[in-house]
């Protein structure tokens, strides 16, 4: 286990408490709102999610029922809704082919999951490491924009791309519901005090981490 990573969680579990992401009632929600957020905000996605849950009620087949113009018109207020609605008419076609039965793709695919995810329509790295920590209970590590900026401010140079930051981060020793509560706790960080120049007003701004010093030994 990074003694210095999980210490970092557990400093900003103390400070801020459970923040219980994913926010959903189900994992086709999950699967749903991991699509509809890219390149916009959540109260976008929000709306869709609204829309698409009395339509479909989220159901699988419900949804790839759906006719992609209609599709698209119910999810039109996250945007860029032409490629979303492909991609999540994809994405559950791919799930029905599993009864939309999430542990048995998982064990189908071990270790491959991911790759199969990031072959279908509109799933990025992002998406896809979402998915496997949310919806298919695999303790991994979301590097998105907010967990760059955090390692930047914390000390970790050169963050400037997913996987700058992805290779360098291992959760190994996290169990699944920390791995969880430690995307949630950078995100709602990110939001208050990545946004501007207030990390020096933040509970974390005299914490240092390189990563990259770590990879060097």
């Amino acid at each position: 286990m990074n003694q210095q990573l999980y210490a970092l969680y557990q400093k900003m579990f103390q400070q801020m408490g459970p923040q219980g992401w994913w926010p959903a009632d189900s994992k086709e929600e999950i699967v749903l709102g991991a699509i509809l957020v890219q390149n916009t905000n959540w109260q976008n996605a929000a709306l869709s999610l609204k829309n698409l849950k009395k339509e479909t009620e989220f159901s699988s087949a419900k949804i790839v029922a759906l006719p992609l113009e209609k599709l698209q018109e119910v999810i039109r207020p996250s945007g860029f809704f032409k490629n979303k609605s492909r991609g999540i008419h994809e994405v559950f076609n791919w799930l029905l082919r599993f009864d939309t039965d999430f542990i048995k793709i998982r064990d189908y695919y071990g270790e491959d999951l991911r790759n199969e995810l990031l072959n279908l329509h509109g799933i990025g790295e992002e998406t896809a490491d979402v998915l496997m920590l949310y919806v298919f209970d695999v303790p991994v590590f979301v590097s998105d924009t907010y967990a760059r900026r955090l390692f930047t401010n914390l000390g970790t140079p050169g963050l400037s791309n997913y996987q700058s930051l992805k290779r360098l981060v291992n959760l190994t020793g996290f169990t699944l519901t920390e791995a969880q509560e430690f995307h949630g706790l950078i995100d709602e960080f990110g939001k208050v005090f990545l946004k501007g120049n207030k990390f020096s007003d933040s509970f974390l701004a005299h914490t240092k981490i390189n990563l990259r010093k770590e990879e060097e030994i």
